[in-house]
């Protein structure tokens, strides 16, 4: 079992707080924490796949922000769908 992943910049290390917001725009202009919706807007549902670093201004892909005691990366449904089928064949 995966410990919780640590949230930070992968370029610069910045760690955002509870408070730190972000913008989607352009979209619907909602305000709110991206990391509580894993890149998801609550507003309009435009799902993020960069996220810019409020501390170096520099966007990255948003699943890069996620680091996990294992050193591993979360995996995702279509991984998992993909090691299934080279298993079967």
């Amino acid at each position: 079992m995966k410990g919780e992943a640590e949230i930070y910049c992968p370029l610069c290390a910045w760690r955002p707080s509870a408070t730190d917001r972000w913008w989607c725009y352009p979209g619907c202009q909602t305000i709110w924490n991206t990391f509580w919706t894993r890149g998801l807007c609550p507003g309009c549902g435009h799902q993020w796949l960069e996220t810019m670093c409020l501390e170096c201004r520099k966007m990255s892909p948003h699943e890069s922000w996620y680091h996990y005691p294992d050193g591993e990366q979360e995996s995702t449904d279509d991984e998992v769908v993909e090691h299934e089928e080279l298993e079967t064949t």
